[in-house]
């Protein structure tokens, strides 16, 4: 006999193909019913409102300013 398997050619720990195929399925499940609310969140922060509302006002002033010069 060599090595810890016995000589037998196995590895030395089992494989469960049906356990790691639930657990990524269920990994998947998870994040993807997660990406909504996370979408959600970062999407209609108040940040951005904030960011929008000053770039049209500087796009306004741009172009008032630019009225204004020609």
């Amino acid at each position: 006999m060599s090595g810890k398997t016995g000589g037998r050619g196995r590895m030395p720990h089992r494989t469960r193909p049906m356990t790691a195929l639930l657990v990524f399925m269920g990994v998947n499940l998870v994040l993807v019913s997660t990406i909504t609310p996370v979408y959600d969140f970062v999407c209609f922060h108040p940040y951005w409102e904030r960011r929008r509302e000053q770039c049209r006002k500087q796009r306004e002033a741009a172009m008032s300013k630019g009225l204004e010069q020609s």
